[in-house]
């Protein structure tokens, strides 16, 4: 049995570790083959990120050697998929080598594309590169006074991530003692302040509390960077000194590029986890067009569902879970203090008052990822 993996981030190392403990004795019976194919020999974690922004990590950090994240017995190559031909059941890499398989994950992930919103590219700062991420950090310490306007495009990557930029800026600037001379104005597509009610219900009273504008409605349309100025496609427009935004993101273009699915999401069944029409095809993370969050925890989750459903498989010829949706989200709320949201399919979040001591095991987690990546925790 052929298995192929197709993308090395969080979900295609947890399920390639997870199934080659399932099925080390077919491994080692040559009965079982576990093949990843990745575009890069590095592993990054990219929630610290937001972390780089605020000069509370160095990009140096959030790396490792994806070789050394995974089991001996997986066979691992810096090769990215090209083509895929999931009727022949054959992909096609950019070295032209042609792999074989009998199951394929696809986990090649999302990436941003401010190049959809005129001005977005030029105009704004974000932090979902690390190139990025480190610019924002130079700008936000240039920054004496004025207004940095927060605005969202959709959809993203990790939803909650707006709300923990906005709770990080407060911080940032009063430890800096500029807080009353700096306006955090933020902006959001839809009529509250967040997609899921729960987060805004929770969130609104804290926007207040720390003094943050908030305008809803506010779909971008462009953005002006030579006179400074961010418009809406419902006619507002805002001035900033500082734009930071949350670019709208679209599947890997190798998706798109084989007609996979539109935008790059590829159409998933939402408790199997397999793609519409071919059984032999899993999907997981921000690849799929699922409507959960798209985030590291939604890709834990679902990596362990097909991992142990890959297994039963070829054990006892049937799969035995199903996926219910399930997501678990840290919350930053400043710099010394977090909350968390958990939820699924049937289950909205609800929140709970953010602590110092879930801040400090939100930072613990930040080391006990490259524990849960290779599948221990």
């Amino acid at each position: 049995m052929r298995i192929l993996i197709v993308g090395g981030g969080t979900g295609g190392t947890i399920l390639a570790n997870n199934l080659a403990r399932r099925l080390s004795a077919e491994i080692r019976n040559h009965k079982v083959r576990i093949t990843m194919l990745s575009a890069s020999d590095k592993h990054m974690y990219q929630p610290g990120l937001l972390y780089v922004a605020f000069g509370q990590m160095t990009p140096d950090q959030l790396y490792r050697d994806q070789r050394s994240l995974l089991e001996s017995s997986i066979d691992f190559h810096v090769d990215p998929v090209k083509e895929f031909h999931l009727d022949e059941n054959n992909v096609v890499t950019a070295s032209g080598k042609k792999h074989e398989y009998d199951i394929i994950v696809i986990a090649t992930g999302s990436r941003i594309a401010p190049e959809q919103i005129p001005g977005m590219a030029e105009g704004a700062e974000t932090f979902y590169t690390e190139e990025s991420a480190v610019k924002l950090f130079k700008r936000l310490r240039e920054i004496e006074e004025g207004t940095v306007a927060v605005v969202v495009g959709v959809p993203h990557k990790c939803p909650i991530a707006p709300v923990e930029l906005v709770f990080s800026l407060h911080d940032y600037f009063k430890a800096r003692g500029i807080r009353d001379k700096i306006k955090i104005k933020y902006h959001y597509p839809i009529g509250r302040i967040h997609t899921i009610k729960n987060v805004a219900t929770w969130a609104k009273p804290e926007f207040d509390r720390m003094g943050i504008e908030y305008e809803t409605l506010f779909n971008v349309k462009e953005v002006d960077a030579e006179n400074q100025v961010v418009r809406s496609e419902e006619d507002t427009e805002t001035p900033y000194d500082l734009l930071i935004a949350i670019p709208p993101h679209t599947g890997m273009d190798v998706i798109q590029e084989n007609n996979l699915g539109v935008g790059g999401w590829i159409p998933t069944d939402r408790f199997k986890l397999t793609m519409k029409d071919h059984d032999n095809v899993y999907v997981l993370g921000d690849t799929t067009n699922l409507p959960v969050s798209k985030t590291g925890s939604a890709a834990h989750f679902e990596a362990e569902v097909v991992a142990e459903n890959i297994a039963s498989i070829i054990k006892i010829g049937t799969p035995v879970r199903d996926y219910d949706g399930k997501v678990y989200c840290f919350i930053e709320t400043g710099h010394d203090s977090a909350t968390y949201a958990m939820f699924d399919y049937q289950n909205p979040p609800d929140l709970k008052p953010s602590s110092k001591p879930m801040h400090w095991f939100k930072m613990s987690y930040n080391q006990m990822y490259w524990t849960s990546v290779r599948g221990l925790l």
